[in-house]
């Protein structure tokens, strides 16, 4: 079978509500309400469609993963270029608070969460999703990496860091241990109550009602205070694979569940400084496997192919340019797989 990533059609809503229904909760960036899942299609069609100039405002991007056999959506990833313009963008951010008493001869450090804005701004890489019978074969690094091509295609219509959420410890009963020890508290509802509004009128409501003073963190229940920067377990892999691109962890977590938020500086991700921009000589034999992208925009089209060097340009393979319909003469970005 072949797999390819393009950009979300209006007919992609049904296809989308039914995975957003097999996340399980926590998953704010693909929330199971149809609603809201049309709003972020709206919204994608007006990014796609700005044409005009490459100014950095407040878009999004929703990319689909279609089977190219059967024209099945089997899964699909979201890219904001700048967070926090239209909805302020919290994060807790983990400090230290270090005392000492003479008296007592003893220094006592404290960890305490801290309520910050210190990511507004910033592009955010998310809402990757991919169907539970397609995790095979590599289609999540091309989900993954797919994201960073449509950066570096789109370069000026990004922040100079990129950050990605990773959603936090889920239990069996689709609670979070981090919610109901911290912000629960005062905000009487459970989580999936409070992620399911989030997903529909933004975190305002954050801001609204919660202690703008610092939390320590040594006043929470063990539940809470053992997930602290975890990943939900179906998360390790995309932890791995954003460690791989450059990511790292700088104390900064969801304020919902806790989940660890990964940055990066945005010409330091690897597939993006790794990236290559050529134009298409020849198809023929080609041997070195690559991830491969072409067009712009709503014509964006990205998947695995096989790429050589010529000269001053490349040469693909014949199954290459048919799944992504690329022309001799045709400009494409690619990076090594």
């Amino acid at each position: 079978m072949s797999f390819r990533i393009r950009a979300a059609r209006d007919e992609d809503l049904q296809p989308l509500y039914e995975m957003a229904k097999l996340t399980g909760g926590g998953f704010t960036n693909l929330p199971p309400e149809k609603d809201a899942l049309r709003a972020k299609l709206v919204r994608s069609h007006a990014a796609f469609a700005r044409d005009t100039n490459d100014e950095l405002v407040d878009d999004l991007f929703v990319l689909i993963l279609e089977n190219a056999d059967t024209g099945e959506v089997r899964g699909t990833c979201q890219i904001f270029t700048r967070v926090g313009q239209t909805w302020p963008f919290y994060s807790y951010r983990i400090g230290t608070v270090t005392k000492h008493s003479r008296e007592l001869e003893r220094t006592f450090r404290a960890e305490i969460l801290s309520l910050v804005n210190d990511l507004e701004g910033c592009s955010e890489v998310g809402g990757l999703f991919l169907h539970p019978s397609e995790r095979a074969g590599g289609l999540g690094m091309l989900l993954a990496r797919s994201r960073y091509l449509f950066i570096r295609r789109h370069r000026p219509r990004f922040a100079e860091r990129v950050l990605a959420e990773l959603r936090g410890v889920i239990d069996e009963a689709g609670g979070s241990p981090f919610w109901d020890g911290v912000a629960g508290r005062f905000f009487g509802m459970n989580f999936q109550q409070a992620d399911e509004f989030n997903a529909t009128h933004g975190n305002q409501f954050i801001a609204d009602l919660m202690p703008k003073h610092p939390i320590y963190t040594a006043m929470l229940s063990e539940s809470a205070r053992a997930v602290i920067g975890l990943p939900h377990p179906s998360g390790r892999a995309a932890m791995r694979m954003l460690e791989a691109e450059g990511f790292a962890f700088e104390n900064y977590i969801d304020i919902f569940d806790g989940g660890p938020t990964m940055t990066a500086r945005t010409d330091q991700v690897k597939t993006i400084r790794d990236s290559q921009v050529s134009y298409v000589l020849a198809i023929g034999d080609a041997t070195g496997s690559a991830i491969v992208a072409a067009g712009r925009l709503e014509s964006f089209r990205t998947g695995y192919g096989k790429v050589s060097p010529n000269g001053d340009g490349v040469v693909i393979d014949a199954a290459t340019a048919k799944l992504l319909d690329i022309k001799i003469g045709d400009e494409i970005v690619y990076a090594e797989r």
